[in-house]
């Protein structure tokens, strides 16, 4: 099974990479991410990206796009959470991918993470193969995650503080700044 793997950043990669290479006759690492914001953490969370994935022998693709102005439209106004949506965007556009590269199954690193919402992680996951005619293979792997905490720190891997979109860097801070 040939499985593209949407990568959010290089500590949540390094976490995830040994599961679905187990699970995997072919892994394929995708960074697409225009909710980080500003342009400069976007640039970090790539690049370490691109470290684990060198490191780990999985080949990366890559969407460069950075348009806030897209991601803002994509999430405000709509139905449902804003952060619903972002995962929602995050993973159609993985969807895509995993067509276009004749994958089998799609994943997220998203969903080893404990702050992350993993009822919208499967459910926007399972939409976006629907949609796109692609499995979504969802894994929960929040057990990893103090792993991948550790594995970034030995690595010298950049690890953010925030989910990456400004209103979670707002949330990081607002309770100190009242």
């Amino acid at each position: 099974m040939k499985t593209l793997l949407h990568i959010c950043c290089g500590p949540c990669a390094g976490g995830s990479f040994p599961h679905w290479k187990r699970e995997s006759d072919e892994l394929v690492g995708f960074f697409f991410n225009p909710n980080i914001h500003p342009l400069l953490e976007h640039r970090r969370r790539l690049t370490g990206t691109e470290e684990v994935a060198a490191l780990e022998g999985v080949p990366l693709l890559i969407d460069p796009s950075y348009d806030p102005e897209e991601w803002f439209r994509e999430v405000s106004g709509g139905e449902g959470s804003r952060c619903r949506l972002c995962i929602g965007m995050r993973l159609d556009r993985a969807a895509a991918e995993a067509v276009a590269q004749g994958c089998d199954a799609f994943s997220t690193t998203l969903s080893i993470s404990p702050w992350q919402d993993h009822e919208a992680i499967r459910e926007q996951g399972e939409i976006a193969g629907k949609k796109r005619g692609v499995v979504f293979a969802y894994e929960d792997l929040r057990r990893e995650y103090r792993g991948s905490v550790r594995l970034s720190r030995e690595r010298g891997i950049y690890r953010q503080k925030y989910c990456g979109c400004l209103v979670s860097e707002w949330e990081r801070y607002r309770e100190h700044v009242r």
